[in-house]
């Protein structure tokens, strides 16, 4: 069949293939705790903010403790009267072994909460 000239032809679509590297790259669309802190948004002082209240804890159990174990202590000596061989041995003995075990949970509790937010932050 020949082809009428006065006839109208339809525009075809055409594919364009491109085998360049894309011009521009798109930002990820989720966002990163790191950036989040770094650029210091809302989200990011929040994941700071849940660090400093976990250590904040961990500070306050430790201080209670404290103040439970040696905070009677003068009250007693008063007590018992003028005898400083016993004062001591309390000392030494009753409360320092406390007080060792005690710092060694709270240093450990303080690496396992910055951990857990080393791991927040880095893996999401």
């Amino acid at each position: 069949m020949p082809h009428d000239p006065t006839e109208r032809r339809v525009p075809t679509d055409r594919r364009v293939v491109v085998t360049g590297p894309p011009r521009r790259t798109r930002p990820l669309s989720r966002s990163r705790p790191r950036t989040e802190i770094d650029e210091q948004t809302t989200l990011g002082h929040t994941y700071v903010r849940s660090l400093m209240r976990s250590q904040l804890r961990a500070a306050l159990t430790v201080f209670a403790v404290l103040i439970l174990l040696v905070g009677p202590l003068p009250l007693v000596f008063t007590v018992l009267g003028d005898s400083s061989s016993l004062e001591w041995t309390v000392l030494g003995f009753c409360v320092y072994p406390p007080l060792v075990l005690l710092a060694a949970w709270y240093v450990r509790r303080a690496d396992r909460n910055e951990k857990d937010f080393v791991r927040l932050v880095e893996d999401r």
